[in-house]
């Protein structure tokens, strides 16, 4: 009987494998039979499985490294990574069937140098080694056929691509026509008046009027929305100073830290390197003589100073050129002294003196670090009870009487950021709270912990005129003042005529030269150069700054400078930008063209199996 059981139980197991390896094969499993080799085709040019992988990984490597972490296949797919890769395999498809509809094809001979100047299929002499290739293509999964014709696929894709985004340029007009807008200058005179420049200086305002302005501008007056929020907080520095640190402690943590606190004498140097010793000593004669420099020296060495700095360094650190290094002033080059890479000129580019700090020095220092540090263990070996109590139904007021927190209330807005509101941490979970959840335990940037509840929601109101007239006031009479500085300057405009004085109108003027759209002038605001180049040539016009106003007349009109160095970058960047841009589109759209005459058919079960290889 036992026998015939055992028979039973292998049969059994075996249905159920076979039951196993059918399913699965249902659901698309490409592990097990193999039976899924491609995702779809693109006119007479299948889209393998593995091209889709390897290219859907590239593109998920890419948006992890650009989160700086790993980003599962769920986030990828809702940002649309998957249709992004699926674009680009089905795109280089369609140029594999539009290579072979145009009979395009590389030659034995070419396709012979490409493989054998491959790495992977040298031998340990850097020769071609027939059983590497053999070896490499079989790991990969590929026979030497469909290896040599993917080869052949990409050299005559690359020349159809070449020969659409190479080659394409944009008519002068274009760049042109926007370095003339661009590059354009003006010249101009600018006079300011101020409020001490009114003939009558503006009074103070009737209720009416003051009335009239709040209305006028009460968003100015309205308050946001404002959380009135009860947290209890404990942070590191609450408890650091009942922290106990015993002696031992701290002259242990100074005799691990001795180097940052005692260190020798040391020099900032850099170091140039030569390959043989004739030709260090060649460019200190030239030094000498004074037919070069140090800077020229590293330069004509394909070197930057960045690359020869080796920053402050010990007579140890130096070896055998410390002797002569340190007996060298600031600004010395000494050599040719030894180094681990050869014969080297040393510039000295300063002295630091040696620096001493005893531990009774260092004392204060060390006990603030350390009880620092204990103070977050302490606080996080809280969080635990803390939570407990919270769970049990406790309030942020019985924190505060039986734990270390400290209890206190915030009129909270998201321009807030004093005390507890200067936390991110604290920020994010006062966004978020309603009134119906509970406070929970939250760990702050320091190491703190805090917990919270909402007590009320102020919706955006208007502040009461009564509790702020002195601020509206202040506010009605900038206004009053600019309507007043305004009316004066455009009395006096007529005045102003292209070949005028300022002077003969009691202004005082500056005279600005070669402004330009994009640039910047110090106390002259943004509107002011845009009206400049709104204006005609000898126009003048008023323009409110803060608390001032402007009389700016344009002086002239200057077309760009065609021989500035930013005006040549302008041209070549955006000719190039063009260039691009237009190559672009032809490719994209002869793209689209073969795709819809060769025609699209994709396996959404063999994309779904892909896909689920990466969940």
């Amino acid at each position: 009987m036992a026998v015939r059981g055992n028979t039973i139980s292998k049969t059994f197991i075996w249905i159920l494998l076979a039951l196993l390896i059918v399913g699965l094969a249902g659901f698309g499993a490409t592990s097990l039979g193999g039976n899924i080799r491609t995702i779809g085709s693109v006119g007479d040019k299948p889209i393998s499985v593995e091209l889709y992988s390897r290219t859907l990984q590239e593109d998920l490597r890419a948006v992890s490294a650009q989160a700086g972490q790993n980003v599962p296949f769920s986030t990828a797919q809702a940002l649309g990574v998957d249709r992004q890769a699926l674009a680009r395999v089905v795109t280089s498809r369609a140029l594999d069937h539009e290579t072979t509809q145009l009979g395009l094809s590389v030659g034995d001979e070419q396709l012979q140098q490409q493989i054998l100047s491959m790495n992977a299929f040298q031998g340990i002499n850097g020769q071609f080694d027939r059983e590497a290739y053999r070896f490499t293509l079989e790991n990969a999964g590929l026979s030497e056929a469909e290896f040599e014709e993917s080869l052949r696929e990409e050299a005559a894709r690359t020349l159809v691509q070449g020969a659409i985004l190479s080659g394409t340029t944009v008519p002068d007009s274009y760049a042109d026509t926007i370095v003339a807008y661009i590059g354009e200058r003006r010249n101009a005179t600018v006079a300011r008046l101020k409020a001490a420049d009114l003939a009558e200086p503006v009074g103070d305002p009737t209720d009416a009027q003051l009335k009239t302005y709040y209305d006028e501008n009460i968003d100015n007056y309205t308050l946001p929305q404002t959380k009135k929020i009860t947290y209890a907080w404990l942070s590191p520095d609450m408890i650091s100073d009942t922290v106990e640190i015993d002696e031992s402690m701290l002259q242990a943590a100074y005799d691990e830290r001795n180097s940052e606190f005692n260190k020798p004498e040391r020099r900032l140097v850099e170091r140039l390197v030569f390959g043989a010793e004739e030709d260090a000593n060649s460019a200190k004669a030239q030094l000498e003589a004074g037919g070069t420099t140090f800077e020229a020296l590293v330069e004509d060495r394909g070197l930057n100073l960045v690359d020869i700095d080796l920053g402050d360094l010990s007579k140890e650190d130096l070896g055998a050129a410390g002797d002569a290094v340190f007996a060298g002033a600031t600004g010395d080059i000494v050599g040719p002294l030894p180094s681990d890479l050869g014969p080297a000129l040393f510039r000295i580019n300063g002295i630091l003196s040696a620096q001493t700090t005893t531990f009774g020095d260092a004392r204060a220092q060390l006990r603030d670090e350390l009880a620092a540090d204990r103070a977050r263990r302490v606080v996080e070996a809280q969080m635990s009870d803390i939570d407990d109590l919270l769970a049990g139904g406790a309030t942020l007021e019985d924190l505060a009487e039986e734990t270390d927190m400290e209890l206190g209330t915030i009129d909270w807005t998201t321009e807030a950021e004093d005390g507890l509101a200067a936390y991110e941490a604290f920020r994010d979970v006062a966004r978020s709270v309603t009134d119906e959840d509970f406070p929970e335990v939250e760990i702050l940037e320091d190491g703190g912990i805090f917990a919270l509840r909402l007590d009320e929601t102020l919706e955006p109101r208007p502040q009461p005129l009564d509790e702020i007239t002195e601020r509206v006031t202040a506010g009605w009479r900038t206004a009053a003042t600019l309507d007043a500085l305004r009316a004066e300057a455009e009395a006096l405009l007529p005045q102003i005529t292209e070949t005028s004085d300022f002077a003969d109108v009691d202004l005082e003027a500056e005279t600005l030269t070669e402004l330009t759209r994009t640039g910047f002038v110090e106390a002259m605001p943004a509107e002011a150069i845009i009206a400049l180049f709104d204006a005609e040539k000898g126009a003048s016009v008023v323009v409110e700054d803060v608390t001032d106003v402007l009389i700016v007349r344009l002086d002239d009109v200057l077309a760009a400078d065609e021989d500035s160095d930013d005006v040549k970058r302008l041209r070549a960047q955006l000719t190039s930008q063009a260039s691009s841009a237009v190559a672009q589109d032809l490719f994209e759209a002869f793209a689209a063209d073969i795709q819809q005459r060769a025609g699209i058919s994709l396996d959404q079960n063999a994309l779904n199996a892909v896909h689920a290889n990466f969940n």
